[in-house]
C-alpha cells in the first residue's frame, strides 16, 4: 500500500499510511481481514427490519423522492442493447419529467460509452461503464485491465467492475487487493489529463455466502481505493437486500473513522419501488448520517425504479396516480 496518497487530504494520508502493514504481505491481510469482528446476523437483520418501519411525512417524502432520483444509476446491460435504447436511455436520465432532477448517471457495457456520453452531453449526468468482464469477471487480468482502459478512452466517468469471487471464497485476499488496485490505476486517463473515473468495486455478495464475508470484502476493497463499494451486478438470483447494504454502510462509517477517507455506497439489483428506496435513504442517515445522503456517495443501481419514483412524484404533486402506462418503459 502506498505511503502517500494525493487523491486524499494530509490527515487521511497519514492515516492510511498507519494501515501500510495490513496489505504488506498475504498473510497480513489474511490476520487483518479474519480479525475484524464477527457479524451479528440476529441484530444485523433486527436492525434492518426496524429501520425500514420508519414512517416518512409527505413534506419529506416529496424530497426523498427527488432525493433518490438523483442518486439513480440508470441502467441497461442487456446484449440485445442498441445505441437507439442508449440514447433513449440517456435522453430519459437527463430529463426524467415533471421538473424531477437529473439521475446520477447513465450505466452501460464499455461499447456503448461513447453513445451515452454524447446522449448526456452538457448535462451533468455521469456516463458509468461496467468492466473487467461484467458480471462473471472470469478472465485474465491483462483482458479486465484492456477492458477498464476502453472504457475511459471513451469517456467513461465511472466504472463499475466485478471482484474474482472465486479468489475471494478461495481465501486469496492479496490476488483480489492486487486485482483492485491494478484497475483502479487504469481509471486513470489515458492522456493524463483530467480526473480519473471513479471505481465502484462489485462484491456480487448473493455469491460472498455470509455476512463476515461482506465485510471482509468491504475492508479489502475500500483499503484498495475503491471510491464506491457496490453489493451485486443485478445478474443474480440474490441481489441488494437491506441487511447486507446495512453491513457495507457500517463498514464505510467504520473505515472513515479509522482513516478519514470517504467511501460511497451503492445497492444495486431488486430495489424496484419507492417505498424500498426511501427505506435505504433512512439506513443512510441513521448510519452514515447526511453527509452521506448525495449521489457522490450513495446510489442505486436500478432500471425499473426510476419509473416507481416518478409515478409516486407525480402522486404527491396531483394527488393523481397515472400507473406504469404513462411512464417510458426502458
Amino acid at each position: 500500500m502506498p505511503t502517500t496518497v494525493p487523491a486524499y487530504g494530509d490527515e487521511a494520508a497519514r492515516r492510511l499510511a498507519s494501515l501500510a502493514d495490513v496489505t504488506a504481505s498475504d498473510g497480513a491481510l489474511r490476520r487483518f481481514l479474519h480479525g475484524l469482528p464477527g457479524v451479528d446476523a440476529v441484530g444485523l437483520d433486527a436492525r434492518a427490519a426496524t429501520l425500514g418501519t420508519r414512517s416518512i411525512k409527505t413534506s419529506a417524502k416529496a424530497y426523498a423522492i427527488d432525493l433518490a432520483i438523483s442518486m439513480v444509476d440508470l441502467t441497461t446491460l442487456e446484449g440485445a442493447d442498441t445505441p437507439g435504447k442508449v440514447r433513449a436511455l440517456g435522453t430519459k436520465g437527463v430529463r426524467p419529467g415533471d421538473g424531477a432532477p437529473p439521475v446520477a448517471a447513465i450505466c452501460v457495457y464499455p461499447d456503448m460509452v461513447a453513445t451515452a456520453r454524447q446522449a448526456v452531453a452538457g448535462s451533468g449526468v455521469k456516463v458509468a461503464s461496467v468492466a473487467t468482464a461484467f458480471p462473471a469477471g472470469r478472465v485474465a487480468l491483462p483482458v479486465k485491465l484492456a477492458d477498464t482502459r476502453d472504457a475511459v478512452a471513451a469517456g467513461a466517468d465511472e466504472i463499475d467492475m466485478v471482484i474474482d469471487r472465486g479468489a475471494f471464497l478461495s481465501g486469496r485476499y492479496m490476488e483480489v487487493f492486487e486485482e483492485i488496485r491494478a484497475v483502479k490505476e487504469a481509471c486513470a486517463r489515458p492522456d493524463g489529463s483530467g480526473d480519473a473515473a471513479h471505481l465502484k468495486v462489485i462484491f456480487e455478495t448473493g455469491e460472498l455466502q455470509t455476512y463476515d464475508n461482506v465485510r471482509r470484502a468491504s475492508w479489502l476493497a475500500m483499503l484498495a481505493g475503491a471510491d464506491f463499494i457496490k453489493t451485486s451486478t443485478g445478474k443474480v438470483a440474490v441481489n441488494a437486500t437491506p441487511p447486507v447494504t446495512l453491513l457495507m454502510l457500517e463498514a464505510v462509517r467504520d473505515f472513515h473513522a479509522t482513516t478519514g477517507v470517504q467511501v460511497g455506497v451503492k445497492p444495486a439489483g431488486g430495489i424496484r419501488t419507492t417505498k424500498d428506496a426511501v427505506r435505504y435513504l433512512v439506513m443512510v442517515n441513521e448510519t452514515l448520517g447526511e453527509r452521506w445522503l448525495s449521489a457522490d456517495w450513495f446510489r442505486f443501481g436500478a432500471s425499473s425504479l426510476l419509473n416507481d419514483l416518478l409515478m409516486q412524484r407525480q402522486k404527491l404533486s396531483t394527488g393523481r396516480y397515472s400507473g406504469p402506462d404513462y411512464v417510458t418503459v426502458d
